[in-house]
C-alpha cells in the first residue's frame, strides 16, 4: 500500500474532488488538500500541469506523476490496489471488508476454505476510520481503529485471504448449485457460499441543503475530515449516541468549541461518554434542538435550528458540522433476494424460522432449518451491521463474522 504523500488540488464545490477525497480517505490515503480558489499559486500549478487549463481533481504524488480527473479504478490501480481477482471461482465470496468479514475470512481460511473479499471503500470499514477503540478486549490501553482492522488483514492473508479493493459489486445471483457476484468492471465471480457483510451507512438529516454541502463543510466522519479543520473557532456535531459523543469529544483536539444538537432532552449515550462530555468545557449540549436547514453560498456558512419545546429559531455559524444519527443497512443487493425486517435488516437463522411459523407468512418452509446466520436464500450468510439483531459494536461484529464462517463451513459440506 502507498504511504507516500499526495496533493490533490481542487474546489469546495467540485463533485468530483469530493469524490477523490472521500476515495482516499476511505481507503486511509493520508494526502494534502489545497483550495485553488484560495491559493493563486496552487492555481498556477494545476493550469501549468494541464496546459493552461484548469482541470480538477489534479491529483499530484510524490514521484511526479499526475492524475487528472481520475476515476476511483484509476487511483485504485495507482496505489497498487488489487481490482481484480486471481480466479472466478472461490468456495466462498464475503461482500464486505469490515470487522465480520474480515473474522469470518480469517475463520474459513484456516479451515483451507477458498475465500475471496470484495471491498468497495477502505478493508476495516468504519471501525477503520474510528479514532480510537477501547472496548475491544485485549488491549486496556485502548488501540486505534486503523490499527486494529490492519493487524485484522494482515492475518488473513497471512492465511491466504485474497482481497479485492476499491470493487463493487453491482449484483447478486442464485443459479443453484452456484452463487454470482458481478462486479463493476464487468467481472462475474462464482462460489459455492456467499457471505454479505456490507455494513450499515450513516443516516442523513434530509433536510434542505444537506445534500449541497455534504464535503463542503458537511461530512459524516470527524476521523477523515476532521484534521482538515484544525485551528476552526466553532465546530457542531448533530446526534445524541455514542458516535456523537465520542467523536465530538475528538474534534475538541481542532476547534475550541464544538456545540452537540441533541433532538431530545438527553444524550443517549454510555455513561462514561455522557460524563466526559458534560464535563469538557470545550462542549457545548443543546438540547431539544433539531437542524431545520444548512444556508451557505458554496460552502456551509450557517445551520438553521429549532427548539422542539419552544419553537424557537437560531442560527449558528459553525466551520463545519458533523452528522452522527444512526445507520442504515446496506441491503440494496440482496433486496428481493432474502427475507428483510420492517427496517430492512436481513433476518438469518432462528429469527427465519419464527417468521417462517407465522401463519400470516407467505414464505415457503425451507427443506432444512437455516443454518445459523443464514438468510432465507440458501447458500447465501450475513453478518455485521447488516443484520437483524446486530448490535452495532466490533466486538459482536468479530463474533458474527466466526459464527457465520462456521456455519458455512458446515454448509460446504453439504455440497
Amino acid at each position: 500500500m502507498v504511504d507516500q504523500p499526495i496533493t490533490v488540488y481542487g474546489t469546495y464545490w467540485c463533485p468530483d474532488c469530493k469524490r477523490s477525497k472521500k476515495f482516499l480517505g476511505e481507503q486511509q490515503i493520508p494526502y494534502k488538500w489545497v483550495d485553488i480558489e484560495q491559493d493563486d499559486e496552487a492555481r498556477q500549478v494545476v493550469e501549468q500541469l494541464n496546459q493552461g487549463k484548469r482541470i480538477i481533481p489534479t491529483i499530484v504524488f510524490a514521484d511526479g506523476s499526475v492524475l487528472v480527473e481520475p476515476s476511483n479504478a484509476e487511483l485504485a490501480a495507482k496505489l497498487g490496489m488489487e481490482t481484480k481477482a486471481r480466479s472466478e471461482f472461490y468456495d466462498v465470496i464475503i461482500v464486505g471488508g469490515g470487522v465480520a468479514g474480515l473474522t469470518a475470512a480469517l475463520y474459513l481460511a484456516r479451515e483451507g476454505i477458498e475465500t475471496l473479499v470484495v471491498e468497495k471503500s477502505g478493508l476495516g470499514g468504519q471501525a477503520a476510520i474510528t479514532e480510537k477503540i477501547e472496548n475491544y478486549p485485549g488491549f486496556p490501553e485502548g488501540i486505534s481503529g486503523a490499527e486494529l482492522t490492519q493487524r485484522m488483514v494482515t492475518q488473513a492473508r497471512r492465511f491466504g485471504v485474497e482481497f479485492l479493493q476499491a470493487q463493487e459489486v453491482t449484483s447478486i445471483h442464485v443459479m443453484d448449485p452456484y452463487r454470482f457476484v458481478d462486479t463493476g468492471d464487468g467481472t462475474r465471480y462464482c462460489a459455492h457460499a456467499l457471505l454479505i457483510a456490507t455494513g450499515a451507512d450513516y443516516r442523513r438529516l434530509n433536510v434542505r441543503g444537506e445534500e449541497e454541502y455534504i464535503g463542503s463543510g458537511i461530512h459524516f466522519c470527524a476521523t477523515c475530515d476532521g484534521p482538515f479543520y484544525k485551528g476552526a473557532e466553532h465546530i457542531v456535531v448533530v446526534g445524541g449516541g455514542n458516535s456523537a459523543a465520542e467523536e465530538g469529544l475528538f474534534l475538541t483536539k481542532f476547534a475550541p468549541k464544538v456545540t452537540l444538537l441533541v433532538r431530545g432532552d438527553r444524550l443517549s449515550a454510555s455513561q462514561i461518554a455522557q460524563d466526559e462530555v458534560l464535563n469538557t468545557p470545550q462542549m457545548e449540549v443543546k438540547f431539544n434542538t433539531a437542524v431545520k436547514e444548512f444556508r451557505g453560498n458554496g460552502k456551509l456558512s450557517a445551520v438553521v435550528t429549532q427548539n422542539q419545546q419552544t419553537g424557537a429559531v437560531e442560527e449558528l455559524y459553525p466551520t463545519a458540522v458533523f452528522i452522527f444519527i444512526g445507520q442504515r443497512p446496506n441491503i440494496q443487493l440482496v433486496k428481493g433476494l432474502v427475507e428483510l425486517d420492517a427496517y430492512d435488516y436481513i433476518i438469518t437463522g432462528h429469527d427465519l424460522m419464527y417468521l417462517l411459523d407465522d401463519p400470516a407468512s407467505s414464505q415457503k418452509r425451507p427443506q432444512r432449518p437455516p443454518f445459523n446466520m443464514e438468510t432465507s436464500t440458501p447458500g447465501i450468510f450475513a453478518a455485521g451491521d447488516v443484520r437483524k439483531g446486530a448490535t452495532a459494536q466490533i466486538a459482536s461484529a468479530a463474533g458474527e463474522g466466526a459464527s457465520a464462517a462456521i456455519a458455512i463451513r458446515d454448509y460446504l459440506r453439504l455440497k
